[in-house]
């Protein structure tokens, strides 16, 4: 594989709920220190993509490629390369956040070298580590299902709507993570209806029609 070829190539990529068509014949290449934004209204199926591209949802068309080799040839490979945030926080509220993002790196198994305290300090949460994660706000549950990016070895990020509940500074500091993921060498696909502010270019956009 070149230096220049996408990460994540997806073709011909085709998904129905019920009986209407989500979208047909899509199609989308992400490569190392891009960012790409899909957006659309609300029932589009900017979720549904992301969670195809998981391997969570069955797309009815379609070929998913990782680094030049179908997906469903290289499951394991593909699925230890990526970190997918989705809607939920996945966290167990009668744990603290430091117990929930210990038990979350062990799962992934791929551990990277920032311990979770360094990582729940890199959300802004470092006073907050042995609280119990039904005692925070929703922002800031957010950010400890967030602080996982730092404590994972991923090539692509998949983020659905990752700044709900985040406030301004919040917000500041997921932008930053990015900016440091991409210019590693990573990549991101993400929903979102508010903009990356990186200090690199913008983020590209790919539109889903209803």
């Amino acid at each position: 594989m070149s230096a220049g070829s996408p990460l994540l190539e997806i073709s011909g990529l085709e998904c129905w709920r019920g009986d209407r068509c989500l979208f047909e014949s899509f199609g989308l290449a992400v490569r190392a220190g891009q960012a790409i934004q899909i957006t659309g209204a609300n029932g589009s199926g900017k979720t549904t993509l992301l969670r195809v591209i998981c391997g969570l949802t069955r797309a009815e068309a379609g070929e998913i490629r990782w680094r030049g080799q179908p997906v469903d040839r290289s499951t394991a490979r593909f699925r230890s390369e990526i970190l997918y945030l989705g809607h939920e926080n996945g966290l167990k509220l009668e744990l603290s956040a430091t117990e929930n993002l210990r038990a979350l790196k062990h799962i992934a198994g791929r551990p990277g070298n920032l311990t979770p305290a360094q990582g729940l300090g890199r959300l802004g949460l470092g006073d907050l580590a042995h609280r119990p994660v039904r005692t925070l706000s929703s922002g800031q549950r957010r950010r400890v299902a967030l602080a996982r990016m730092t404590l994972v070895e991923a090539s692509l990020w998949l983020f659905d709507e990752p700044f709900t509940a985040l406030d301004d500074d919040g917000t500041a500091r997921v932008n930053g993570l990015v900016d440091e993921h991409l210019a590693a060498g990573g990549a991101l696909l993400f929903t979102s209806h508010s903009p990356l502010a990186l200090t690199g270019r913008a983020p590209a956009r790919i539109a889903l029609s209803p």
